[in-house]
């Protein structure tokens, strides 16, 4: 009996993997089939073999379901005469007691009288049948579908102008073919002509016939690279990956004459991502009263397509002063809409973030395009959420005395120098207008924090437009000079009781301390440091200084060892945490009134302009020339000034605005000397490539009579 559970066993095993094999065939032979026709027999024969291996790895993965365990659930289920003693059928005499050998003797006569019913379980067959008539459906479809008609061999015309000459040879016949990148999902195209635009990567296919057939044949660029045809038969075949926008010509071995005209290539950039923000309308919003969510909407536009996922990167900043946190997190948003204009949304729980009172929360969306191998990325422009705190209160005890420093003035430096060194990173990715003209906006910010810091120092009036004049009183503009209060004495404050009484009530206390008190004797009218924070502060000043003289300049790079000195003298700054208020104002040392007005210069340094710096015209002096040369009616003498112009625009391809056109129109020249239409069009292109002079300073108009004679009275004046 232990022999016939056995083959009991394995008969079940038999039956649920050719079970499994029946119902899971019919899909790898439609793929067979489907490849079969429609891509290489290879190709289906690979996939036929891994299909196969993964159906008898899947039918031994379900005969591994039934082992002896469930041999006896299942008999002890369904046969209730055994008294659940079917495990005794398996076990060996010798292992038992007496008293289990008895029982395993009355279970083997039970089942000798009545056999076991048939473990087996039925096989699925509606749905075997089901998925074999699809299989059999899907091979049939791909047998009788149409086969694909063969491309087209067909050749264009030539439209080369050459001259038919015996045993020359000649372009008869081409095609072009442009094969765009997958990732585009443009479709290949044949062009009649040998010019094209297409995207950048595009891999192009040359297809030429000559007559007679040359003993070898190039494509010949632009920058002296060359790109050798193969012949197959009667043509000539090449392919190139455009990278970039060139120019080409077909030279054949054995062709005379004139050399054929340039072919232009346009490589049509991939243009990076652009992402919009359409909600929140603003970039630094505020928690509202009860606000526990906060809604982004962002669109993000590409030429060929942008990918279905971005990334939200979050950042909460916690704290106040110097002393920030910031916990970085990010997200995962997947967007809707069509591929070149896709919608990205979130919904942010503030709660969860953990974002507390007094807390910023800046979130900025990163997208990638589709270009292969690398793709493109695009962020965002930074979303900032604040939630406002509540404003400190004054300290006790010394009231009117001592004040809370204001932390708003001290965490902006590090966002200075975070700016500074993200524009350094980008500086190869840049134009460089673009690249100054962003350090010049980062100066900006530099000298306002600058004047920020420098109120506490007395330089409150720094940058500040000025009234304009009235005609109220007398008015000395050496009174407003642009000091501050701080540095100069009371009579240059701007407090005349003389001009300012006629606005006061007459016998009115409150009017007449206002008219003639100075504010500066009030605790709450001006401040001052102790002198050791004074001096830090001063310090941070003049870092701060060299880091805007740098940025405006356009060189971040030298301006972030002066930031980063800023920031630390202001850290030493942040460990005075209280400014103490004066009670008086400043005594400044009195101005010595018999050296003003006097023309006295000594101890005064000169302040002579030094000479102007001229600039070599050799850099620039091709275009120039060529440009002088082609307005006589014959061409420049034996094409040196084209082959001078040719090597500076070689060397200053970047500068021009379309280099290719400037080559082309040189070539044509060169063709042809005497073309005057060819002579026309290169003048005009090389009047918009010229670089432009320097500004100087202009000359003086010559004088008239009346300035000559003044000038000759000045020379007859005797000195001094």
């Amino acid at each position: 009996m232990m022999l016939s559970a056995c083959d009991r066993l394995a008969q079940v095993r038999r039956h649920a993997a050719l079970g499994r094999l029946l119902s899971g065939a019919p899909v790898p032979v439609a793929l067979t089939g489907l490849l079969w026709r429609f891509a290489s027999p290879a190709v289906a024969v690979a996939v036929a073999l891994a299909g196969t291996a993964v159906l008898a790895a899947l039918a031994w993965r379900r005969t591994r379901a039934f082992d002896t365990a469930w041999l006896v659930r299942q008999l002890d289920t369904r046969r209730k005469d055994l008294d659940d003693s079917s495990d005794l059928l398996l076990a060996p005499p010798a292992s038992l007691t007496p008293l289990q050998q008895l029982q395993q003797a009355r279970v083997r006569e039970r089942l000798r009288t009545r056999p076991a019913p048939d473990l087996r379980a039925p096989w699925p067959w509606p749905r075997i049948v089901a998925m074999w008539l699809v299989a059999a459906l899907v091979v049939a479809a791909a047998a009788l579908w149409p086969a694909r008609a063969p491309q087209s061999r067909t050749l264009a015309p030539a439209d080369e102008e050459a001259p038919v000459a015996p045993g020359v040879p000649r372009l008869v016949a081409q095609r072009l073919h442009v094969a765009p990148p997958a990732y585009t999902g443009r479709p290949p195209r044949d062009e009649a002509g040998l010019d094209a635009k297409a995207p950048a990567g595009s891999r192009l296919g040359w297809t030429l016939r000559f007559d007679p057939q040359p003993a070898a044949a190039d494509l010949v660029f632009h920058d002296g690279r060359r790109l050798a045809l193969v012949r197959q038969g009667d043509t000539w075949h090449a392919t190139h990956v455009l990278a970039k926008s060139t120019l080409y010509r077909v030279v054949a071995a054995g062709a005379g004459g004139p050399p054929p005209k340039l072919r232009r290539l346009d490589a049509i950039p991939d243009r990076a991502p652009e992402v919009k923000v359409l909600a929140p309308d603003r970039g630094l919003s505020l928690v509202a009263v009860g606000q526990s969510r906060w809604s982004l909407a962002f669109e993000a536009r590409d030429d060929y397509g942008v990918a279905s996922s971005a990334t939200l990167k979050l950042t909460l900043a916690q704290g106040s002063g110097e002393n920030i946190a910031f916990k970085d997190q990010a997200m995962t948003l997947h967007g809707t809409g069509p591929a070149t204009a896709r919608r990205f949304t979130a919904s942010l729980d503030l709660a969860a973030l953990g974002m507390a009172v007094g807390d910023d929360l800046i979130a900025q969306l990163t997208v990638h395009d589709m270009r292969s191998p690398a793709s493109q990325r695009a962020q965002s422009p930074g979303l900032i959420l604040r939630w406002p705190a509540d404003l400190g209160q004054e300290s006790t005890g010394l009231e009117g005395l001592v004040k809370k420093v204001m932390p708003a003035y001290f965490r902006s430096q590090r966002q200075i120098i975070i700016d500074a060194e993200a524009l350094q990173k980008q500086r190869r990715g840049l134009a460089a207008d673009t690249f100054v003209t962003r350090a010049d906006a980062i100066g900006v910010d530099q000298r306002i924090l600058r004047l920020r810091y420098g109120q506490f120092l007395g330089e409150e009036a720094e940058g500040e437009p000025q009234p304009p004049p009235t005609s109220d009183a007398d008015h000395d503009p050496a009174e407003d000079d642009g000091h501050d209060h701080a540095s100069t004495g009371a009579a240059q404050d701007g407090h005349d009781p003389a001009t300012s009484a006629t606005g006061a009530s007459f016998g009115r206390e409150a009017d007449v301390l206002e008219t003639y008190g100075h504010t500066h004797d009030h605790a709450e009218a001006a401040t001052l440091l102790d002198p050791q924070t004074r001096a830090t502060l001063k310090k941070a000043l003049d870092q701060m200084w060299q880091s805007e003289l740098h940025l405006r300049q356009g060189h971040p790079d030298q301006a972030l060892p002066f930031a980063y000195k800023a920031l630390e003298y202001i850290k030493q700054v942040q460990q005075a945490t209280r400014i103490y208020l004066a009670r008086v104002g400043p005594e400044l040392p009195p101005i010595d009134e018999t050296r003003r007005m006097g023309g006295d210069r000594t101890g005064i340094a000169a302040r002579a302009l030094g000479p102007l710096e001229r600039v070599p015209d050799d850099a620039d002096a091709a275009p120039a020339r060529a440009w002088r040369a082609l307005a006589n009616d014959r061409a420049p003498a034996d094409g040196a000034d084209l082959d001078a112009l040719q090597a500076w625009l070689r060397a200053n391809e970047a500068r021009v605005p379309d280099a290719l056109d400037l080559f082309a129109a040189i070539d044509e020249v060169r063709g042809d000397p005497a073309c005057a239409p060819c002579r026309a069009r290169l003048r005009a292109l090389l009047w918009s490539a010229s670089p432009q002079p320097p500004a100087r300073v202009p000359r003086r108009p010559a004088p008239d009579d009346a300035g000559r004679r003044y000038l000759d009275a000045l020379q007859q004046e005797p000195a001094r």
